[in-house]
């Protein structure tokens, strides 16, 4: 059984007008980066919960949640009208598998995410054990437009500090972005450009793929990346493929 705790609303980041990042304040239990916690808010006399990872590292100051306000949603709407100094209901301990523990080594570490599921990659990319690891990370974010890129600042410092080893590749599937490859995610992998740009192979021997956000996005490659021998990670059986599922 959950314990729920209040968090005290420290800043609400709007992106734009539905994506919105909460930065939190709260005692809660010690997390691992890439595990999710569940924010709540007692709307009509109950209890209105949902699941969001963390986008902090588990050694920073506040807590910071990701969210996308879907306009007709219970919850959503009501989080992304918190203003600092208000308070929101979250629960103490975390879960979730969708951690480095959980990864075999490999050379290369490959980061699919679409959406505001570019949080847990953020909070893991923030702590220091995961760049010895890996000879190199590629971190990949889809959405559709231009404005839905958050973070920029964030990955910008990634980039600055790990230059040698950290390959980031937005696409952007609705409008022209030139500094974004246009389409989805399963087209370059189908058609090879997406190794071509990045310029690496992904292959069994050398890849650790994890996969986070739309459903549909992960069951589509996942099929193409098992085409390529590449097989779903599991503690009995270590494979190279790794993958959460954002609702």
């Amino acid at each position: 059984m959950a314990t729920w705790i209040k968090a005290k609303v420290i800043a609400n980041r709007r992106w734009n007008k539905n994506l919105f990042s909460l930065v939190l304040d709260a005692d809660v239990d010690p997390f691992i980066a890439g595990q999710f916690t569940k924010l709540g808010l007692e709307i009509n006399g109950k209890l209105i919960q949902r699941a969001y990872s963390y986008v902090n590292p588990p050694d920073g100051k506040y807590l910071e949640i990701y969210v996308t306000r879907v306009t007709d949603g219970l919850l959503s709407p009501a989080l992304h009208a918190l203003e600092a100094g208000d308070s929101v209901m979250i629960t103490k301990d975390t879960t979730g598998c969708f951690t480095l523990d959980e990864i075999p080594d490999g050379e290369h570490l490959w980061m699919l995410s679409t959406g505001t599921a570019l949080g847990p990659f953020l909070s893991i990319l923030q702590q220091n054990k995961v760049w010895p690891r890996f000879r190199k990370i590629v971190l990949i974010h889809a959405v559709r437009f231009s404005a839905d890129l958050s973070y920029q600042s964030k990955i910008n410092s990634l980039k600055q500090q790990h230059s040698d080893q950290i390959i980031v590749q937005p696409f952007v599937s609705q409008e022209p972005n030139a500094s974004a490859l246009s389409g989805r995610i399963t087209h370059a992998l189908e058609d090879g450009m997406l190794e071509r740009i990045i310029g690496l192979k992904l292959s069994p021997e050398q890849s650790q793929i994890m996969l986070c956000g739309n459903p549909s996005m992960i069951k589509d490659v996942r099929e193409l990346l098992e085409q390529k021998g590449l097989t779903k990670n599991l503690r009995r059986k270590p494979g190279q493929i790794t993958t959460e599922q954002y609702w």
